[in-house]
């Protein structure tokens, strides 16, 4: 390999990691966050469940964490089975 070639290999592979260097995330701009777990315990059994909005029943021991009751609303009316 003579010197010139020697010179545009190396210009070639300086090009490559400067691009490297350069060239940004897909997502954008990474954000570092702790680690965390959100977890709910069942205070009737103890099962530990990865907490979930809308969690009502504990499926290990069946314990209800929300009791709904629907009552009159503004526009929606509680439907009469009677």
């Amino acid at each position: 390999m003579g010197e010139d070639e020697k010179k545009r290999t190396l210009s070639y592979l300086g090009k490559l990691k400067q691009r490297a260097v350069n060239q940004e995330n897909y997502g954008g701009e990474f954000k570092m966050e702790e680690a965390k777990m959100e977890t709910r315990d069942c205070p009737e059994c103890g099962a530990g469940r990865a907490f979930q909005k809308g969690l009502t029943i504990c499926a290990y021991c069946g314990f209800k964490f929300m009791d709904i009751k629907l009552t009159n609303g503004m526009y929606i009316k509680k439907e009469n089975n009677s």
